[in-house]
């Protein structure tokens, strides 16, 4: 039993269960990230030109069961899609219903690495929530990690968010979107990357400049630290501003 002081929040979701024989074969032909690797681990769901249907958790429950965690207003999209792909594959792809926490410091559960500090995600757990959806958002921003409809679109590359160091691997077999995603990385460069800002009040929507340049674009904000795209041209000590308010680049 936790502890009821335990630092803890409510994390929304939807989850996509995959299961059959065919399961781990299907899905490492079809995110990101390689499945088979370890129990869980961040993926994509990409389009072939590496474009984001959406950012998953995969967790691997048994040798032919796994559990995708993605976000609430995309569970029925990865459903869809991964049922339209699945082709002569034996495998079941439906939906779950869980209710997702965040522990703060706990050991066992699902690690997340998105608000900057040790933490894990566990299902169904008898945690009281301890952290408001305020202070959750704000270690968010802090850590710099992309949210699905703020930070993250179809309209977005995976290394515009950084999602390519933790979401894919450049190791494993295809999948929709890999050539993209690998011609990027050896052959190309963004540009422009997501970045966390020092500024006082800021909203998603505010341009970001540099002089009187744009540069970039806020998508996330609470008071004192922002998210923003933000071209790399944009030096690392720039005098930036937002909303005519002096702003910097924290990383």
């Amino acid at each position: 039993m936790q502890s009821v002081t335990t630092r803890a929040a409510r994390r929304p979701r939807a989850y996509v269960r995959v299961k059959g024989p065919d399961a781990a074969d299907f899905l490492q032909r079809m995110v990101s990230n390689d499945v088979t690797a370890d129990e869980t681990c961040e993926a994509l769901l990409l389009t072939p030109k590496a474009r984001v249907i959406a950012p998953l958790v995969v967790w691997r429950r048994g040798d032919d069961d796994f559990l995708l965690l993605t976000e609430p207003e995309l569970g029925e999209i990865v459903r869809a899609h991964l049922t339209r792909m699945r082709f002569a594959a034996k495998c079941e792809i439906e939906r779950e219903e869980h209710v997702s926490t965040i522990v703060f410091g706990g050991e066992i559960g699902i690690p997340s690495r998105d608000y900057g500090v040790e933490a894990v995600e566990v299902l169904d757990a008898d945690v009281a929530a301890t952290v408001d959806d305020d202070e959750l958002e704000r270690l968010r921003i802090e850590a710099g990690t992309p949210r699905w409809g703020h930070e993250i679109d179809d309209r977005i590359l995976p290394a515009e968010a950084g999602l390519d160091e933790r979401a894919i691997s450049f190791d494993k077999g295809c999948y929709p979107g890999q050539e993209p995603i690998a011609r990027l990385r050896y052959r190309g460069h963004v540009n422009r990357r997501l970045r966390v800002l020092d500024v006082a009040n800021a909203e998603p929507g505010d341009e970001i400049f540099d002089g009187g340049r744009a540069v970039g674009r806020i998508t996330s904000a609470v008071p004192g630290v922002a998210l923003g795209y933000v071209r790399v041209e944009a030096a690392d000590d720039a005098q930036l501003t937002v909303a005519g308010a002096r702003a910097r680049l924290l990383r």
